[in-house]
């Protein structure tokens, strides 16, 4: 950036002098992480995302990315520590990323939230005609396996995406973001 530099204190110093290549909305260009992950955290939802990692799920990059782009409150991992970064393109670093090593110790961190497990298990209900709850936790599991028995019987409620196709089920990580942004349709305007 060609100077004289603003006067700003969420501004990087290194980053106006070197350039901006980061993947963020114009209106953070140039500025410091802290200070984006500080801007986003203030107009959150209460929303949070998270995923069963039992067989080191490269799509988790994917859902974290997601989330960032639909800037919710936190993400949770549950099982393996370890995770692909490559596909979150350093969207973590904007987001509060927590990991859990049961799903006893996911629910217990996430009581005051309603769990909605999302998988086309029998029994779930059409993502179309569900009502998402505002204070919500939603749930994905890993590539293949889906959810765990005890992850769904924690569930308030188990959502699956309508397809029209031949295939039985979509990449998690697209269906991450089909899911958040019917959340973000029904919760808009609140």
């Amino acid at each position: 950036m060609p100077k004289p530099w603003p006067n700003d204190d969420r501004l990087d110093p290194e980053l106006l002098l070197g350039g901006d290549r980061r993947n963020v909305e114009d209106k953070y260009r140039y500025w410091k992480v802290e200070a984006i992950a500080h801007d986003l955290a203030l107009r959150q939802p209460r929303l949070h995302i998270a995923i069963e990692n039992w067989q080191h799920d490269f799509n988790i990059g994917t859902i974290v990315r997601n989330a960032n782009a639909f800037n919710v409150g936190a993400v949770h991992i549950i099982g393996r520590r370890h995770w692909n970064r490559r596909g979150a393109m350093a969207t973590e670093k904007y987001l509060s990323v927590q990991h859990h090593t049961t799903v006893g110790d996911f629910i217990k961190a996430t009581k005051d939230m309603k769990i909605i497990a999302v998988d086309n298990v029998q029994g779930s209900e059409g993502l179309m005609k569900t009502s998402l709850p505002d204070n919500a936790v939603l749930v994905f599991g890993g590539e293949g396996p889906g959810l765990s028995n005890e992850m769904l019987k924690a569930a308030h409620s188990v959502v699956k995406i309508e397809q029209f196709g031949s295939t039985r089920s979509v990449n998690v990580g697209v269906a991450s973001g089909i899911v958040l942004y019917e959340w973000r349709r029904q919760h808009w305007q609140k």
